[in-house]
C-alpha cells in the first residue's frame, strides 16, 4: 500500500501540475503578459505548488528535513535535470536584460537560504522576510514587464490553451486540488519508506520527494522547449527556483518554524549553490544555453544523485 500511494501521490501531482499550467497560461494571456513573465510567475510558480503543499504537509506530521530537503532538491534538480534536459532538447537563448533582474533575486534568495541554513533554524521572522522578499520580486517582475513595448512580448509561438476564463479557472481549482491530495499522499508515504528504509528523511526529501514534485516542472519546460519556448522553459526553472526559497521556504517557515538537518547544512545548501553559480555562468556566456552544456548540468546532476545514494546507505 504504501508504494501504491507513492505512486498515486506522483500521478497526481504530474495531471494536477498539468491542470495547474494549463489554465494558469490561459489567464496569463488574457491579462497580456509576456511569454518570459508567465515563465518566472505563472507557470514557474504554478509548477511549484506541489512543492509548495508537499513542504507544509511535512512540516506539519514533524519532518523537517522532508520539508526542508524537497526546497533545495528541487532547486538542485530544476538547474540540473529539468534545464539540462531542456537544454538538450533544443538550446535556449537568454534575455539579457529581463535576466540580469531574475539572476540578481535568485543569487539574493539563494545566499539567504544558505545563510538560514547555517544558523541551523529557519523561524517564523525570517520565513516572513523572505515572503516579503517574493512580493518585492513579483511587483518588480511586473513593472519592468509593463514598459516593455508591445512587440517584445508576442508570444515565441502559438500556445494551445482554454479561451473560456471560467473554464480556465476551473482548470487552476481542479490543479490546486489534485496537487493538495497528491502531496498528502507522497509525503505519507516517503516518511514510511524512509523510516523503513533506515534512510535519513533528509535524504528522501533530497531526491525521490524533490524529484517527483519537480515533474509538473520537467513537463512543462521539456514541453517548452520541443515547442522552440525558450523563454517559457528557461522562465518556469528560474522562477520556480526563486519561489521555492523564498515562497515556500518563507511559508512553510511562517506557519512551522524549522530546525535544519545537519546534512542539508553541511552538504546539499552549498550543492545547491553551486548549481545556482552554473546556471548564471551557462546563461551569460553568449547569452545561450547550449546543447553541450545542457549535457553537462545533467552529468553533475546524475553525479549528485549517486552521492546521495551512497550517503543514505541505498
Amino acid at each position: 500500500m504504501t508504494y501504491l500511494a507513492l505512486v498515486a501521490g506522483l500521478a497526481l501531482l504530474l495531471a494536477g501540475g498539468d491542470l495547474l499550467v494549463r489554465g494558469a497560461v490561459a489567464l496569463a494571456a488574457r491579462m497580456g503578459l509576456s511569454p518570459l513573465l508567465i515563465g518566472l510567475t505563472i507557470v514557474g510558480f504554478g509548477t511549484s505548488m506541489p512543492e509548495l503543499v508537499t513542504s507544509l504537509n511535512a512540516a506539519f506530521a514533524g519532518a523537517p528535513g522532508i520539508a526542508l530537503g524537497n526546497v533545495v532538491g528541487s532547486n538542485i534538480a530544476n538547474i540540473g535535470l529539468i534545464l539540462g534536459l531542456a537544454a538538450l532538447i533544443a538550446p535556449i537563448a537568454v534575455a539579457r536584460g529581463d535576466f540580469r533582474r531574475d539572476a540578481l533575486w535568485l543569487g539574493l534568495a539563494t545566499l539567504a537560504a544558505l545563510a538560514l541554513a547555517q544558523l541551523g533554524h529557519v523561524g517564523r521572522g525570517a520565513g516572513a522576510a523572505l515572503l516579503v522578499g517574493m512580493a518585492g520580486y513579483l511587483v518588480w517582475a511586473y513593472l519592468s514587464d509593463r514598459r516593455k513595448p508591445a512587440q517584445a512580448k508576442a508570444p515565441e509561438a502559438a500556445q494551445p490553451h482554454p479561451q473560456n476564463p471560467a473554464l480556465a479557472t476551473l482548470l487552476v481549482l481542479g490543479g490546486i486540488a489534485a496537487t493538495v491530495l497528491g502531496a498528502h499522499l507522497l509525503v505519507g508515504a516517503a516518511i514510511t519508506l524512509a523510516r523503513g528504509w533506515q534512510v535519513p528523511e533528509a535524504v528522501i526529501g533530497l531526491t525521490l520527494v524533490a524529484v517527483g514534485t519537480s515533474l509538473p516542472e520537467l513537463a512543462t519546460s521539456v514541453m517548452a522547449a520541443w515547442r522552440r519556448q525558450g523563454a517559457v522553459a528557461f522562465g518556469n526553472v528560474v522562477g520556480s527556483n526563486i519561489f521555492n526559497l523564498l515562497g515556500i521556504l518563507g511559508a512553510t517557515a511562517l506557519v512551522h518554524p524549522l530546525d535544519v538537518p545537519a546534512g542539508i547544512a553541511a552538504v546539499d545548501v552549498w550543492v545547491m549553490l553551486g548549481a545556482t553559480a552554473a546556471l548564471i555562468a551557462a546563461a551569460v556566456t553568449g547569452w545561450r544555453i547550449t546543447r553541450g552544456e545542457g549535457g553537462v548540468l545533467l552529468v553533475l546532476y546524475a553525479g549528485y544523485i549517486a552521492a546521495m545514494a551512497l550517503r543514505g546507505g541505498v
